[in-house]
């Protein structure tokens, strides 16, 4: 025995000179901050998103409903108001049994502050030393923490650090989990439940084991009257109670604008490396609180994501039924072996060391799956082959909208579903199909062509290009056309002449100017939109037609700040770039005008019962892969793109298909539900600035002129009543007549 003491001494001075580890100094615990996740804002207030690898959310002590701490101090430790961090009770037990002959099952002997040490420091490995030394170090935690704080604070830390199971920590996201509440809320046989997942999180989960939550809260309702927390004949009526859960596994937190806080993340991380705290290290993003404010308005955000969600599952059943019976990538089995190879699935197995032929026989067994449909998750049992080729066939979108004068992003929504589809469409580049014959113009407006100039709508063929001929889409010509006219009605003819007399290098300089930075190929066919461009350029680009010619870059974040409020940083918008001339810039909203009002976007104010002024344009690209509506109001530039994750995801026909029937529909329903909220109202009242006299006089000519093509004029020769009336030139393929037949004109 004496040997045993010697030993357990002689540890104890070992752990406590650090020779296992350093022990934090009652001063590194007084400035202890528990892990808080960083929070977007909306600039109107609302949270958006968090950034954590704890799930948690922290309150106080004030937040804290009694009776969770009644049934904790009961059930945990029941004499935490009457120890210093160590209960000298159960420490003996936990001498011998436990440290000593290293007996876990024995019962740990542990008090809430010894378990708030264990949350905060989490335990190592010490061989076969591991349970002493960890034991030891918990105490020595436990006694050092009982000096600088509260047990109100230590009750705090603990509830607020706490696991629950998974991913989730602390006693409100339990709360929230669990019973849909707040744990400040919370009622008597709910915080049993959670006060007795505390003892294993796994086998009294309320929602993996009902049964045995309820047994363990039945335990915890007995402690609490045990010591006088609660009344017996209350407990027993508590007991008898059913265990009903009001499970609620959706993230509150990432409801809006996933896409939007994902494209954030990388640059915050980036910020926190350069930014230092007072004891010189770095902030994390996912523990040290940063409260991080943008420039999104929550309101016009929920407006574009009802839009999307609405409008891509008509649109999507739409195809589905345009493709019934057959694959879009036909006999092209390329697509979805390559998207097999992109899935984690592939990559795991792969992993684990299984050849190309055992994989491809994993991928064709049915196994249980939550498909994404559109409206909601369902279970189904298919292969994993079978959900990748169900996926492959689904539209995706990407909507931007933005404040033209500022430059901050209202709206961003990335794709459909961000759970199952991470790819951005905001960022992702694709053919912009006629939505590029803006700038085309814009540049020749610029380089003296005046808007009134009349081009005759004739397919031209271009020798210096490789034989080059532009069709129209619709495969009509004839006619002259104005700008307006030919940008109305999308005509690919003319802005081929157009792009031909301004020129490529201007026209390419010229977009440049405009704030877009991708590769634009030194090719003619750009006039077309064969260029591969993201929402995210566009919209900006767009934006200097209302802007005056000034090219404001996008902002969306306003600033940043510590955990308790105090600011590290704010994001001043650069000033605005001069891209060309107001002159040119009004006259371009002008004909932008002209394609609603007698264009390819004409349906928008009669379907929509949309009143404010609005400019814009319809895109669609080769084999209508693409679809496209970039709409301007007074107020806001907003883009949206359809189309599929590949090309090959498509509609066959141009009708359904173009930019008009995919894309268009989606801006129309978005500022329709952003019009219908109250403090959007006066939007659909708005209007451009009114044109000077100077800009009437340039554009007072008519869109479209044609010439009445001769006629020759031919004789008619006369016939009777009678032979009209029984005349017979209804012969068969060999000529012989079939008989007579009334009224045959």
């Amino acid at each position: 025995m004496l040997t045993l003491l010697i030993g357990f001494f002689t540890l104890f001075l070992a752990v406590l000179l650090g020779v296992f580890g350093s022990i934090p100094s009652t001063h590194e615990l007084s400035m202890l901050q528990t892990s808080a996740p960083s929070v977007v804002y909306s600039a109107d207030g609302v949270l958006l998103g968090r950034f954590y690898k704890q799930d948690r959310t922290n309150i106080t002590y004030n937040q804290i409903s009694e009776n969770v701490i009644g049934a904790l101090v009961a059930t945990e430790d029941s004499r935490f108001y009457k120890h210093s961090g160590i209960d000298s009770r159960s420490m003996l037990r936990v001498v011998f049994k436990t440290l000593l002959l290293q007996q876990e099952s024995s019962g740990g002997g542990s008090t809430i502050t010894q378990q708030l040490a264990k949350n905060l420091y989490p335990r190592q490995r010490y061989s076969f030393l591991s349970t002493p030394i960890n034991k030891l170090k918990e105490m020595i935690i436990a006694n050092r923490f009982e000096d600088v704080y509260s047990k109100e604070q230590i009750l705090e830390l603990y509830l607020n650090t706490v696991p629950m199971g998974g991913n989730i920590f602390g006693i409100e996201r339990a709360a929230q989990r669990f019973f849909d509440t707040s744990a400040k809320k919370i009622k008597i046989e709910q915080a049993a439940v959670l006060v007795g997942m505390l003892k294993a999180t796994t086998t009294y989960n309320p929602k993996l084991h009902p049964e045995r939550a309820k047994q363990r809260r039945n335990v915890v309702l007995n402690q609490m009257v045990k010591y006088r927390v609660l009344e017996k004949n209350k407990a027993d009526s508590l007991k008898a109670l059913p265990l009903t859960l009001n499970y609620n596994n959706r993230n509150e937190y990432v409801e809006l604008g996933p896409y939007f806080k994902e494209f954030l993340r990388p640059q915050l991380e980036e910020f926190c490396k350069s930014q230092m705290k007072e004891n010189g290290e770095s902030y994390d993003l996912y523990s040290d609180g940063l409260k991080i404010y943008t420039t999104i308005d929550s309101r016009i955000q929920k407006a574009a994501e009802k839009a999307v969600n609405s409008r891509l599952r008509v649109l999507q059943e739409e195809f589905d039924n345009h493709w019934r019976g057959r694959s879009p990538w036909g006999r092209n089995t390329e697509l979805i072996d390559k998207a097999v190879q992109r899935s984690p699935r592939y990559k795991q197995l792969q992993e684990e060391g299984l050849s190309e032929d055992e994989i491809k026989e994993e991928f064709r067994k049915k196994v249980n799956i939550e498909l994404y449909t559109g409206w909601g998750t369902r279970k189904v049992k298919i292969s994993p082959l079978d959900s990748i080729r169900y996926y492959q066939k689904m539209l995706n979108t990407g909507l931007l909208s933005m404040d033209p004068r500022t430059g901050f992003i209202k709206a961003w929504v990335g794709g459909i579903n961000y759970n199952t589809f991470k790819y951005d469409h905001v960022l992702s580049r694709r053919q912009v199909g006629s939505t590029f014959k803006p700038f085309v113009y814009a540049a020749a407006l610029q380089n003296g062509i005046e808007p009134c100039e009349y081009f005759q709508n004739t397919r031209i063929t271009y020798p210096g290009y490789e034989n080059w001929s532009p069709q129209n889409s619709d495969g009509q010509y004839g006619g002259e056309y104005s700008m307006r006219g030919a940008l109305a009605h999308s005509i690919n003819t003319i802005s081929a002449q157009i792009l031909m007399r301004t020129g490529i290098q201007a026209t390419i300089q010229f977009a440049r100017q405009l704030g877009i930075k991708s590769t634009i190929p030194a090719v003619p066919s750009i006039a077309l939109g064969t260029a591969n461009l993201s929402l995210f350029e566009m919209v900006p680009a767009y934006s200097t037609f209302l802007n005056n010619g000034r090219m404001q870059a996008p902002v969306y974040l306003l600033r940043i700040t510590d955990r308790i409020g105090k600011p590290l940083k704010s994001f001043v918008p650069t000033e605005p770039k001069f891209a060309f001339s107001a002159y040119n810039a009004r006259t371009m909203l002008e004909l932008l005008k002209g394609v609603v009002e007698e264009g390819t976007a004409s349906r928008l104010k009669s379907e929509y019962g949309l009143t404010m002024d609005i400019a814009g344009k319809t895109g669609t690209t080769q084999n209508h892969a693409d679809g496209w509506f970039i709409g301007i109001t007074p107020e806001l530039v907003t883009g949206v793109w359809v189309g599929g994750e590949s090309p090959l995801i498509r509609f066959r026909t141009l009708n359904l298909g173009q930019g008009g029937h995919t894309a268009l529909p989606v801006w129309g329903e978005f500022m329709k539900n952003i019009t219908r909220q109250a403090a959007f109202q006066l939007y659909n009242y708005s209007n451009f600035d009114p044109l000077s006299s100077e800009l009437q006089n340039r554009l007072s000519c008519p869109s479209v002129k044609y010439e009445e093509p001769e006629v020759p004029v031919i004789e008619e020769k006369k016939e009777s009543f009678f032979n009209r009336l029984f005349k017979n030139k209804n012969k068969n393929k060999k000529g012989k007549k079939k008989g007579w037949k009334l009224f045959n004109w």
